[in-house]
């Protein structure tokens, strides 16, 4: 399989994409998956609403590393047309992404009461309206990240990927996952290759991928010319490193020891500290670090003290001293 692809006029390295995740996908965590090899990393998802009022947190979440985060898809959701395409126009003018991406998908209900997210995949039409309007209002290319339906008895996953490619989309991830289902259960790949038969742009299979040989199974089975992983990366950017490698190579590289999870856990906190400030990012990162600790023998302690920690010196001693402990530790799968 060829690695370079592309979505409209931009080129994508390889087929390991990071999708889009709530309160993770900042630029932090961002830089740390590409530096692991991610070919392209969606952002975490931004509300039209908080554009168009210009809130200053919705802003700085728009903050792209040109240096290293490049090619990048930003994420924007909402509820009606006009605050969408004018949340599309102000990314594509004032940022540098390279690509727009609509959010079909989000199931918290926060999301459907606002009449956005997944509400919109019982309604083809509105699949077809929103991302015409918005794909006709911008030059770079829009991508959309959906599920498979609204539940098992609303399951347009084929009618909504066509009407997203009959309105000008130049790619489409799915989730195998019903909004009902939240992400719980199993990814319905079937579902997911049924809809790869009746697109001709790219599309990226989304659920279920753990490890680098779940990947090389979507790609067998679902036929999709990308595999985007979500939260395997979680703490793990090594997930999609390996996966990257296996898929080029077929070799399976061995799993990260315990300093390299602590050594990265404690470069992205840095960064997250850089970018949101120490005592946000101290709050923020007890979840990354659960993540990071996860496998580690006798990480619970430390785990609570993190969780308590409200700065960068008592988190960073915390994980030095616990690394201390189980540096010669194997990691339990």
């Amino acid at each position: 399989m060829e690695q370079g692809w592309k979505i409209g006029n931009v080129a994508i390295p390889n087929r390991v994409v990071v999708a889009p995740m709530a309160g993770i996908t900042n630029a932090a965590f961002r830089v740390t998956v590409k530096e692991a090899g991610a070919g392209l990393v969606v952002c975490e998802m931004i509300s039209d609403q908080g554009i168009q009022m210009r809130n200053k947190k919705t802003l700085e979440m728009l903050y792209i590393d040109d240096e290293t985060e490049h090619p990048l898809s930003l994420q924007i959701f909402g509820g009606t047309k006009e605050t969408l395409v004018e949340a599309a126009k102000f990314v594509a003018e004032n940022t540098t992404a390279d690509i727009i991406d609509i959010n079909m998908g989000c199931p918290v209900n926060k999301i459907i009461k606002a009449e956005a997210g997944a509400k919109w995949l019982l309604d083809p039409d509105k699949v077809y309206e929103m991302v015409q309007a918005v794909s006709s209002a911008i030059e770079k290319p829009v991508t959309v990240k959906m599920r498979i339906g609204w539940d098992d008895e609303h399951i347009f996953a084929v009618e909504n990927a066509k009407a997203a490619q009959a309105a000008g989309a130049a790619a489409i991830a799915m989730h195998g996952r019903t909004r009902v289902q939240m992400y719980e259960g199993n990814a319905n790949w079937d579902v997911l290759r049924e809809v790869k038969k009746h697109l001709s742009i790219p599309f990226m299979g989304n659920g279920d991928v753990r490890t680098p040989e779940d990947a090389k199974r979507m790609f067998e089975e679902v036929g999709c010319d990308a595999v985007m992983i979500g939260r395997a990366a979680m703490g793990n950017p090594w997930m999609i490193h390996r996966t990257k490698h296996f898929l080029e190579t077929g070799e399976l590289i061995a799993e990260p020891t315990p300093r390299q999870k602590i050594d990265t856990a404690k470069l992205h906190f840095e960064r997250l500290i850089q970018l949101k400030g120490e005592k946000i990012a101290a709050r923020e990162f007890r979840q990354h670090a659960a993540y990071y600790l996860k496998g580690i023998p006798r990480a619970a302690k430390v785990k609570a003290a993190i969780n308590q920690s409200e700065t960068r010196e008592t988190t960073l001693q915390l994980l030095t001293e616990f690394l201390d402990k189980v540096e010669n530790q194997p990691i339990i799968r």
